[in-house]
Order: structure tokens, then sequence, then C-alpha cells
């Protein structure tokens, strides 16, 4: 490593180290548990997960988990990425440290894509016309609430139509991985 490279690589992460603290610092101020938006996200992130544990198809547990935790990954990259290019921002946050909405990217969204897919799974009905009704949901109600309440924000040319798209891909790149994986499962009998 050179030293241009040292001083710049050093230089990142004093920065990201003072991102950090001030992260902290009005997290302190602003977000933490005297504030009701620390506890909207706190509902977030707790409530699906009992419901998830009281409706989950026992018998299906590890296909549901592993297709949620696919969407979990999926919308925490997607999510880091609008954060991180200033598409969207979330004002108010359970964890100051973590650059995303860890309730709605741990728990809220990939619980109810989870519970979407348990239903179609289970009702043998289209995942693609159900999922696309909870992408509208979430794009164009569930968001536009949070925004309501300031605790979301949507930054330049972004658009409910962009937030949309993303539950859109979300939902396919989450199916097909899931399905790949059912398909080497089957191949392996």
């Amino acid at each position: 490593m050179n030293v241009t490279q040292q001083i710049q690589i050093e230089h990142i992460k004093a920065t990201q180290l003072e991102l950090t603290n001030l992260w902290y610092n009005y997290w302190q101020q602003f977000s933490d548990l005297s504030t009701w938006p620390f506890w909207v996200n706190l509902g977030f992130f707790v409530i699906p997960l009992i419901a998830l544990y009281i409706v989950i198809d026992r018998r299906k547990a590890f296909l549901l988990g592993f297709f949620g935790f696919n969407v979990h990954v999926w919308f925490t990259y997607i999510d880091a990425l609008g954060v991180s290019m200033d598409w969207w921002f979330y004002p108010y946050k359970i964890l100051p440290v973590l650059p995303v909405s860890f309730a709605l990217d741990a728990s809220f969204v990939p619980v109810v894509y989870m519970l979407i897919y348990q239903w179609t799974i289970n009702h043998n009905k289209n995942y693609y016309l159900y999922t696309l009704g909870l992408c509208l949901f979430l794009a164009f109600v569930f968001k536009p609430i949070l925004t309501a309440f300031n605790l979301f924000t949507l930054n330049g040319d972004m658009s409910y139509i962009h937030l949309f798209l993303a539950y859109v891909t979300i939902a396919i790149i989450s199916k097909i991985i899931t399905n790949i994986f059912i398909s080497l499962k089957k191949q392996d009998k």
C-alpha cells in the first residue's frame, strides 16, 4: 500500500468514526428510549417477530426462514445503498450505529414477505400476484405513512415508484434463490 492510499484510508476511517459519534449523539438527543419514534421502531421490530412466532407454519419453518433471510439480506443491501447514496433517510433508529432501519430490515419487511409467501404456498396461490399487492402496499401506503410521521424521507429524484421497483426486485430475487435451493434439494433425493 502506498503512502497516498494509506492517507486516504486513514481519512476514511477517521471520518467514519466521526460519523458514528455524530449518529450516537444525535440518537441520544432525538431518538433514544425517551422518544415516541424509538418505541414505534421497536414495535416494527418486536411485533412482527411475535406474530411470526405465533402463525408460522412450523412444518415449513426452514423454507420460510430461508426465504425470509433472503428478503432480509436483499432489503438490507438495497436499503444501505439508498441511505449511502442519500436517496432516502431514516431520522429515527433503534440502533444509532447502523445506517439502515434495523426494525424494517431485520423484522418488519422480511416477516410480511414471509407471511405472504407462507399464505401463497399453503393455499396454492400465485406468489407473484400477492407479493405484487404487498409491494404496492409497502411503497404507496406504508412508506408514505412513515414519511407523514417523519420516520422516513425520500430525497432528490427518488420516488415511491422507485421504492416499489425495489420491493418487487427483492420479491423476485428472493423467490428465485429459494426456488434454486428447493430444486437442489429435490435433485439430491
